[in-house]
């Protein structure tokens, strides 16, 4: 297809976890060569409609890393201010009118407008009318079923973190700001750095997981710990508490993107910091091994 730089592929979702499902729709629309563009809520639907955040997959800095990664620009919109619109409202006022869109993407299960009465078919009846060409993917499966934000979710909330990586295309990862701690970790050898859960991202399930830390753009294997800690009394805000191998410079108020890979153990409460240390130890070196599987060598 030649390039048409006056018209528009816009890909429409919720893209709340910008998983293969989602980016198989975004590859779509890029593909067209087009001026490719994502339409984004600026609040999840359900946050806005049921007051509750489902779980973010993904943060800020992640999600404008990979729009980038796939040639793609967003268009944010407020959800509030669209959310009573009927569907043919939702598609005349905002992808003609506002966007003037040319082409539009979708997943096979995409519904929209008030109440989510539209569909695919609705969607293509008011395309036709329109003159829009109209791009469906077919659902990307993983283990037999459909990838959802949903089954990402629930894996990541079970602690099945490789079933979610599988299912996200990518690590799941976070890069919170980096908070002082007590510093008991340093009373151990083994300085760590603690961030805290932004209050709608997604919290795995508690446990000590194998991971990599990115610093200064290289990757770094460690063990991270997602919890209250047990061991240490007077802690119970939960939190990631991280060991990076092989580094010991100073992250303090900085944002370090840590990349989960395996649950290896359950978070545990031991009687002295001694069986903390040794714990931590073995830990390091199942994490390093685990590291250098996914291509992590120190």
């Amino acid at each position: 297809m030649s390039e048409n730089k006056n018209g528009i592929a816009l890909a429409l979702g919720t893209f709340d976890g910008f998983h293969l499902g989602h980016k198989k729709v975004i590859e779509n629309a890029v593909a067209t060569n087009r001026k490719a563009r994502v339409l984004l809520f600026n609040e999840h639907p359900q946050k806005v409609l049921k007051k509750n955040s489902p779980g973010e997959l993904i943060t800020e800095t992640d999600r404008v890393k990979l729009l980038s990664e796939w040639g793609i620009e967003p268009v944010v919109i407020n959800f509030s201010d669209i959310m009573k619109l009927t569907y043919e409202e939702f598609f005349y006022e905002i992808i003609v009118k506002k966007i003037g869109a040319t082409v539009l993407s979708c997943g096979f299960n995409y519904h929209f407008g008030a109440k989510a009465l539209g569909n695919t078919e609705n969607l293509k009846a008011l395309c036709e009318k329109e003159n829009i060409e109209l791009l469906v993917s077919e659902p990307v499966e993983y283990m037999g079923e459909p990838v959802s934000s949903t089954r990402i979710r629930n894996a990541i909330r079970n602690g099945n973190i490789e079933d979610a990586n599988n299912m996200l295309g990518r690590e799941f990862s976070y890069d919170f700001l980096v908070v002082h701690g007590d510093a008991r970790g340093r009373t151990i050898d083994s300085p760590t750095i603690n961030q805290f859960f932004t209050e709608d991202f997604i919290i795995p399930q508690y446990g000590v997981y194998a991971s990599y830390s990115v610093i200064d753009g290289k990757k770094y294997p460690s063990v991270t710990n997602v919890g209250v800690r047990p061991t240490i009394e007077g802690l119970s805000k939960e939190r990631s508490e991280t060991n990076i191998v092989g580094f010991a410079g100073d992250l303090y108020d900085k944002n370090i993107s840590v990349h989960l890979l395996k649950k290896i153990r359950e978070e545990m409460k031991f009687n002295n910091l001694d069986e903390l240390k040794n714990q931590i130890a073995k830990d390091r070196e199942v994490s390093k091994n685990i590291s250098k599987e996914n291509g992590v060598i120190l």
